[in-house]
């Protein structure tokens, strides 16, 4: 069905379309919440071999929704029954804004890839949290993306500010440092901010913490920001978020975050550069291109706990994770693992 209404949705502009999903997804949970149910008996995969515990939370699959689709916290419940084994909601601001000047999203139909320039467009801390509450505690670990205002002048308090408001409304908090469109937010990717942000945020909440990096960095300079970080008490790290490198495009537009098919080698590589120093050290989650259960794998094997994706969900539709999940249980079969956990890594050791 969705391959029927996607050249529908791809006539609409990208948020538009993504305006209209939202909606209608929030209307079917208001209208026929029934349907809920139905959704998940077609999308959701139930095996025992892709259940973990992580970090004292139960994950039914390893498959996550990015930070970036759900900002607002509005489709918590309809995203459930897509069978994603964990949500992320955000990425949000202490104070609403409207992020950056149209057109800021663009699709690059023929890579299955998109380019963003958003900017944290958000309702703001006081609507998220009203959405959130009538929700959390939720049945899938619920991660809060948290950002800065563009206008802050003080980033660490706007982040302070965020794990005071949610330390009770998520199951973890991802640290957005890391998109390229708002200014100067990837200049916070730096040792000193992290040791400020981190030894606050643990005398906040007791909440997992992960840090979302570039995948533009260089790799040394990556790893040893991540080992510092884990020093202070970071739990993991989401390797990675969207990319500059406009190498990857020939249409001109050297602004935004390339996201999508484009990056898929770009961010497997940083990430199996990066496990190679962190695996064993922390929880990482792989992001950035996954759109199979054979790349979700090769990810897996090399060091992730756990994956996300966005981009695909818009060119694949909703049963993408249902086929990730039920790929992902063929080739463990295939490698002769009974257990997840038995994959994760296994390029490594």
């Amino acid at each position: 069905m969705y391959e029927q209404i996607k050249p529908l949705l791809f006539k609409l502009q990208p948020e538009s379309a993504h305006y209209l999903v939202e909606h209608s997804l929030r209307g079917l949970n208001a209208i026929f919440p029934a349907a809920l149910g139905l959704m998940a008996k077609k999308f959701v995969v139930n095996d025992a071999s892709l259940k973990q515990n992580l970090l004292g939370l139960d994950f039914n699959s390893p498959v996550g929704i990015a930070g970036g689709f759900d900002k607002n916290g509005t489709m918590i419940k309809p995203l459930s029954a897509l069978g994603f084994g964990f949500l992320e909601y955000g990425t949000f601001t202490p104070r609403p804004q409207e992020g950056n000047e149209k057109p800021r999203v663009f699709r690059l139909v023929k890579q299955e890839s998109i380019q963003n320039a958003m900017g944290f467009n958000n309702k703001g801390s006081y609507e998220v949290r009203s959405h959130v509450s009538k929700v959390y505690p939720f049945a899938l670990p619920l991660g809060a993306n948290i950002g800065k205002n563009k206008d802050s002048q003080n980033a660490l308090e706007d982040y302070f500010i965020l794990l005071r408001e949610f330390k009770d409304l998520c199951d973890y908090f991802a640290i957005n440092i890391s998109s390229p469109n708002t200014k100067n937010l990837r200049d916070l990717q730096n040792d000193q901010f992290l040791n400020d942000l981190l030894t606050e945020a643990k005398k906040i909440t007791p909440k997992p913490i992960f840090i979302k990096i570039a995948p533009d960095l260089d790799v040394s300079m990556a790893i040893a920001l991540c080992q510092q970080a884990i020093e202070k008490g970071a739990d993991g790290f989401i390797i990675a978020n969207t990319s500059t490198d406009y190498s990857l495009i020939d249409n001109g537009r050297t602004f935004g975050g390339i996201s999508g098919k484009l990056i898929q080698k770009k961010n497997g590589l940083f990430f199996k550069e990066l496990a190679k120093e962190l695996f064993s050290h922390t929880l990482l989650i792989s992001c950035g291109g996954i759109d199979s259960g054979k790349e979700a794998y090769e990810r897996i094997k090399n060091g992730a706990n756990l994956i996300q994706i966005y981009t695909s969900l818009i060119f694949k539709g909703p049963s993408i994770v249902k086929n990730i999940n039920q790929e992902l249980i063929s080739l463990l079969r295939q490698d002769g693992f009974m257990h997840i956990s038995e994959a994760v890594g296994a390029n490594l050791k």
